[in-house]
């Protein structure tokens, strides 16, 4: 009989070599260890001011990313120029994974046909990592306003050319959803634009504007207490945050649609290890249950492709979003 010490030798020798094949069995796989993130706090920039809703997705994102990347991944806020300043930032920061975009459809797609040759970076000085989360826009008027549906807002910006509607900012997916109303109503808006989410949300309660066009999670605690009225959503089918408000289509619009979508992209140099491992913790972070509930809340939808599906994707939405600026023949000063 072997001794027994001879046995938990062997055993052992057996368990140190894990690519071994067994008979009758196929070799058992070896786990790839993950490449090293630097022991660096991280910072996510948000190009545009806090509360709105790129303010909201990056704070849930940074909230569980880090435990993930083993370092303290923080928020931090660079408004200004549509987002045009905090981008800039990061395709200018160093590339090695502590220097984060929290990307949108207005600063990674709408801004180069909109800026065009007077921005000093192009697309591909940023690398694409994942899409966090869609959602739709949201077309609102105050609660004291005597419209009642998009109908209703389209037959009296008919009889009064001029209405107002508000944005967060000119030159966003927001002022666009604007600018394709008009187009697509036939219908003469003047746009007022704001440094914010907040304030523009300040204003449409408090009844300064006629109606609003923004994304989803911002308004949606506005919409919910009654503060805000919400006409239609901008997206194919009903959002499960608002079922009871219509779609532009259903509402006799349907050429007015858009999606709006935040992600990751890093500084264009950073290694490809590094972007796969990023993006691996963040298709990890939008796989759990908590952070699918928190996204949803907000009226989004939780995407976590990888990084070669979300660079395809922002190609397509480039090529689209600057066929609508020349449609409209929208301008920044």
């Amino acid at each position: 009989m072997p001794h027994p010490t001879r046995r938990l030798l062997g055993a052992a020798a057996l368990a140190a070599l894990p690519a071994l094949a067994l008979p009758g069995r196929p070799a058992l796989a070896q786990a790839k260890p993950a490449t090293p993130w630097p022991e660096r706090t991280t910072r996510i920039v948000v190009p545009f001011p806090p509360a709105g809703t790129t303010d909201i997705l990056a704070r849930i994102l940074a909230d569980r990313l880090g435990p993930r990347l083993g370092v303290a991944v923080v928020v931090e806020n660079r408004a200004g120029a549509a987002g045009v300043i905090g981008s800039e930032a990061v395709v200018r920061a160093e590339p090695d994974g502590t220097t984060l975009l929290m990307t949108t459809i207005g600063t990674g797609a709408i801004n180069y046909a909109l800026y065009g040759k007077t921005l000093t970076f192009k697309p591909q000085d940023l690398v694409a990592v994942s899409n966090m989360a869609k959602l739709p826009n949201v077309i609102m008027v105050p609660a004291t306003s005597p419209i009642r549906t998009l109908a209703d807002f389209v037959a009296a910006a008919k009889k009064s050319p001029g209405m107002t509607f508000a944005s967060s900012g000119n030159g966003t997916s927001l002022h666009l959803t604007g600018e394709l109303l008009k187009l697509e109503a036939g219908i003469d808006l003047t746009h007022v634009p704001y440094r914010g989410a907040g304030p523009m949300i300040t204003d449409a309660i408090a009844g300064r504007v006629d109606m609003a066009v923004d994304n989803l999670p911002s308004s949606l605690g506005h919409i919910k207490d009654g503060r805000l009225r919400a006409l239609a959503v901008t997206s194919a089918e009903r959002s499960p945050a608002l079922p009871d408000v219509p779609t532009t289509t259903e509402a006799g619009q349907p050429g007015v649609q858009a999606l709006a979508w935040f992600g990751i992209q890093a500084p264009a140099r950073m290694s490809r290890p590094l972007v796969d491992r990023l993006a691996t913790e963040i298709r990890a972070v939008l796989a759990e249950p908590a952070t699918i509930a928190k996204v949803r809340e907000q009226g989004a939808e939780p995407v976590g492709d990888t990084p070669a599906e979300f660079e395809a994707f922002i190609a397509s939405e480039i090529t689209r979003w600057g066929e609508v600026v020349r449609r409209a023949k929208v301008t920044v000063d």
